[in-house]
């Protein structure tokens, strides 16, 4: 039996899943962990000070439960600056007899993976759009095939790397060991999304506190991933400056009374402010917090529509939209979502098909979409364990390519 911990560092709340995975790779999911971060800013570290002190919680609560456990650290990470490329590899195919074997995809892996990337930039994901051969493109699996030209065209995500390699020295400064850095709205998709969806074409919205990760999928592959500089946190700013009052207010205003679909609320039902906390006074109708609120997930929608348009996938989400993240669970936000974006819309609980739980209380707490990001970390593609049957993915981090292989080979 191993370890397996997954760590979802965001800039309002750190979650930590502790797990243990048996050697016929059964994952169990043993504690989740929730405590208030510090020293972050829309996903990169602005205080290495801070971050250190808010993540000394959840981890010494693990360290007094399982030492070990903190050299196996899979990292969720998302800044607005990921840069995602396509890079094709060409190869002729080696056998007289042009039957396409394993050696023959090595090369042109190996071809597509020789780019150069900007200093300070590093590549941290990729998945294999598809395999051409002879010119016949669409191909996932080219093993067998006849060809005598083999092509494969990668999807290569890179960013910034001095910001990676600092949430990772805070974590290391604590005792933790980062074994994988995993993108957040590609972890959260790993948790949430279905084969199915996948595979009819599924657009992924993490809504998280200071930013909000976007991942398409497309006849079961990754079509597009961004990450958009805006949040829920955002909303609570503008209840901040609209009702005047301090932000911790404002987040419980939101939390407690909030709603994305301001015509589903009456004007008549009115908040005393002073009966939530003694420090405000006045009288606030619930209809105007829902307006404040809807005004700001709307233009969050309309970034994430503009995304989809850039991939040029508006006509490809029959699947709908999946809404994760802590954001996700204000009240009428899939209404919202299915009035901006014109698609069907739902609240994307993590599935715990392939992790198990010792209890009722830890298995509720875990289906709850804030908890997406970190629960795709435990069983994410290309790491120690069974990976997902079928995965794409394939990491670009320290394994050998034998090993990267079987990631992607079904």
């Amino acid at each position: 039996m191993t370890y397996r911990i997954g760590l979802d560092i965001g800039s309002h709340t750190i979650r930590l899943a502790l797990a243990t995975v048996e050697r016929d790779g059964l994952v169990t999911l043993t504690h989740l962990l929730q405590s208030p971060s510090a020293g972050m800013r829309r996903g990169v570290v602005d205080n290495p000070t801070q971050l250190t002190q808010a993540l000394s919680v959840p981890i010494g609560t693990i360290k007094n439960i399982a030492r070990s456990s903190l050299k196996h650290i899979s990292l969720a990470v998302a800044s607005p600056d990921f840069r995602v490329q396509l890079s094709r590899g060409v190869v002729a195919v080696s056998r007289a007899d042009d039957e396409i074997q394993t050696d023959d995809m090595q090369r042109a892996l190996q071809s597509a993976r020789a780019i150069t990337t900007q200093q300070n930039r590093m590549i941290i994901d990729s998945t294999i759009k598809e395999f051409v051969v002879d010119g016949i493109n669409n191909i996932m699996d080219p093993i067998g095939m006849l060809g005598k030209r083999l092509e494969v065209v990668l999807m290569l995500i890179d960013a910034f790397a001095p910001a990676l390699k600092s949430m990772q020295r805070t974590v290391e400064t604590l005792g933790g060991g980062v074994e994988n850095l995993i993108i957040s709205p590609l972890s959260a998709s790993h948790a949430v999304l279905s084969r199915d969806q996948k595979e009819h074409g599924v657009l992924l919205v993490d809504i998280g506190y200071a930013k909000t990760g976007v991942a398409i999928y497309e006849e079961g592959r990754l079509a597009h991933v961004a990450v958009l500089p805006v949040g829920s946190g955002a909303v609570t700013n503008d209840l901040a400056i609209g009702l005047r009052i301090p932000i911790d207010i404002a987040e419980t205003i939101k939390l407690s009374y909030g709603s994305a679909l301001a015509k589903e609320v009456s004007s008549r039902d009115a908040i005393e402010l002073g009966k939530i906390d003694p420090r405000v006074k006045g009288t606030v109708t619930r209809k105007f917090i829902a307006e404040i609120i809807e005004d700001r997930l709307a233009e969050i929608f309309e970034l994430v529509n503009n995304e989809v348009k850039r991939a040029h996938k508006l006509s490809r989400i029959p699947a709908g939209i999946l809404l994760t993240g802590g954001g996700a669970k204000m009240p009428a936000i899939t209404e919202l979502a299915r009035q901006e974006l014109r698609l069907s819309a739902q609240v994307g609980i993590p599935s715990l098909s392939s992790i198990t739980s010792p209890n009722t209380d830890l298995t509720i707490a875990a289906e709850d979409p804030a908890c997406a990001t970190v629960l795709g970390l435990l069983t994410y593609p290309g790491q120690e364990g069974k990976p997902e049957q079928g995965s794409k993915y394939i990491s670009l981090g320290g394994s050998t390519l034998k090993r990267v292989l079987n990631y992607f080979i079904p």
